[in-house]
């Protein structure tokens, strides 16, 4: 029996205890009176610790963080204003496959029946706008009833995990502490290694052929091996055959990239000619959960034939476009490691040297190039690196992280300001590493009031704030002098004591050696949170990004 579980528990106890039979000890959110009460048994919890954010959509963003290195994750919201704060939070979730529940507390079930006119609604009666609203956003939602209560709360949290995507769940303030007894047994987990036979001995009677035939063979992967558990897999499969291999940026992190058969990260005609050549040119390419994107394929100008070759998804597998249903990732992965294992070595198998780093000792202004030449080599084992979108994930990206760094980033749904919240949640997710945020002057003033709660839990992450005057990206991409891409300029070293973070140590990085000092005494110091205001030129571009804006503007004059 679980920690509150009983004959009358109640529907939060029910709850309470299925998230934390999934290994979620912290949840997210911001107290509003509607559930308050709820609270109250969340603070009673054993195995359940309350995570109050500076606001809801730092809590969204927090719990992705979470569930990508726990595996699952909760935030809870008062009715209407709270969770629509959290909403593009929980749609980044989804387009990101992330698995987590958003549970919003609202008015009683007596103020519902009667369509009276409660704060926080939009005074129409009809209690149902926003349930209508995230059923756009995620894959299973319920307005939880004390009778089916329990019942319900396990098939959208079950199918959070089957789809790896956000749920969301509706509950009217009385019900949450309505007594409802719970369902016998443990949640039903997906099992990813499930393959229909018939299916699973066609692909692989698909697969052998193709592979006899090819004469070199590379493999892509992305983040879907990773959110429907197939890292161990890949792995298996990349060294059983000695296969070249290369990432996209939203799968960065999902192999291992000290290999000596890594290749880099592909980024289409973005990419560096030798990892290009890898992915383009081989006779056979393995694509290991990859979903094209415009942000991950350099503008879809990838090289290869999406419709050759071997595709692996979550629960189907195909060989030249030829479909085989009811195969997970898993299985079809393990399938695949069987079939190329010994296979000799080709030539294609040469990968690029790792990037080096030489730390300066003049005083040359700091650019962008060497910023991310010198945080990638800063990077350890027990980093978990998170890359907002815009420079700092265009410059990290191609950086070869060591064995065991783990990264985090959102390049599908690009939300600005998505990074540090998440930082938050994934260094509650797993203490014995510690967090590297990497953030952008614009992206920042968009969610930096969290850095109050990392201070708050006394959380000691490295911060390093790239102050280039305002959005640089986007001027790449568009009118460069444009007004529209000019932001305010903060005192960003005033801000952690401002917010409340206990003793940080600042540090401002204007040149190339104070950028060194600033990253070897970060190393040196782990008791506190370290924060690196990194000045760089307002127009100084990452490499990738001034490819990839090349690319961009090409593509947009042929549209006009």
């Amino acid at each position: 029996m679980n920690a509150t579980e009983s004959s009358d528990a109640t529907i939060t106890g029910h709850l309470l205890d299925r998230l934390h039979s999934l290994g979620v000890t912290h949840l997210f959110g911001v107290a509003g009176d509607y559930n308050l009460r709820m609270l109250d048994e969340v603070l009673a919890h054993p195995g359940v610790q309350w995570v109050g954010t500076a606001g809801e959509l730092g809590a969204a963003y927090a719990a992705d963080g979470y569930a990508r290195v726990r595996g699952f994750a909760a935030l809870v919201t008062t009715h209407g204003v709270g969770e629509l704060s959290a909403i593009n939070g929980v749609a980044g979730s989804y387009a990101e496959h992330v698995p987590l529940l958003h549970i919003a507390v609202g008015p009683p079930r007596s103020k519902e029946r009667d369509g009276a006119v409660a704060h926080h609604t939009l005074g129409d009666g009809d209690y149902e706008h926003f349930a209508r609203a995230f059923r756009q956003v995620v894959c299973a939602d319920a307005v939880v009833r004390p009778e089916d209560g329990p019942d319900e709360i396990d098939r959208v949290i079950t199918t959070c995990l089957r789809e790896s995507r956000p749920g969301y769940l509706r509950l009217p303030q009385d019900v949450a502490r309505a007594n409802a007894p719970s369902p016998s047994g443990a949640l039903h987990r997906p099992d990813r290694h499930a393959a229909d036979q018939y299916s699973l001995t066609a692909f692989v009677d698909a697969a052998t052929r193709r592979i006899e035939a090819a004469d070199t063979v590379s493999v892509l992967a992305d983040c879907l091996v990773d959110r429907f558990d197939g890292r161990a897999e890949l792995s298996d499969l990349l060294s059983a055959g000695s296969l070249p291999h290369a990432v996209v940026v939203s799968g960065k992190g999902v192999v291992d990239e000290s290999a000596p058969h890594y290749v880099g990260l592909y980024a289409g005609a973005c990419s560096d000619g030798a990892v290009r050549s890898a992915i383009d040119d081989a006779d056979l390419l393995i694509r290991a959960g990859v979903r094209l994107a415009d942000t991950t394929s350099g503008g879809f100008t990838h090289g290869y034939d999406p419709d050759r070759g071997i595709s692996v998804d979550p629960t189907t597998a195909s060989v030249d476009g030829v479909v085989f249903s009811d195969v997970g990732l898993p299985a079809a992965l393990a399938a695949l490691a069987r079939l190329v294992e010994g296979r000799p070595t080709s030539a294609a198998s040469t990968t690029t040297a790792p990037h080096l780093h030489r730390s300066s000792s003049g005083d040359n202004p700091l650019s962008q190039a060497y910023l991310w030449q010198a945080v990638g080599a800063a990077v350890r084992p027990d980093h978990t690196v998170i890359a907002d979108q815009g420079t700092p994930l265009f410059g990290i990206s191609p950086r070869r992280l060591p064995t065991g760094a783990r990264f985090l980033a959102q390049p599908v749904w690009g939300s600005i300001g998505y990074s540090l919240p998440a930082l938050l949640g994934a260094q509650l997710a797993d203490h014995s590493g510690r967090g590297l945020l990497l953030i952008g002057d614009g992206a920042a003033q968009l969610t930096i009031q969290e850095l109050g709660t990392l201070g708050r839990l006394r959380l000691t992450p490295v911060i390093v704030l790239v102050n280039n005057d305002g959005y640089t990206v986007e001027r790449a991409l568009h009118s460069p002098e444009a007004a529209y891409n000019d932001i305010a300029p903060w005192r960003w070293p005033d801000l952690p004591a401002a917010l409340g973070v206990p003793e940080p140590l600042v540090l401002t990085a204007r040149t190339e050696a104070e950028l060194d000092h600033s990253l070897t005494t970060a190393a040196e110091v782990t008791d506190r949170l370290i924060f690196i205001e990194a000045r760089t030129e307002r127009d100084d571009a990452p490499l990738l990004l001034s490819r990839f804006a090349e690319i961009a503007k090409r593509q947009a004059r042929k549209v006009q």
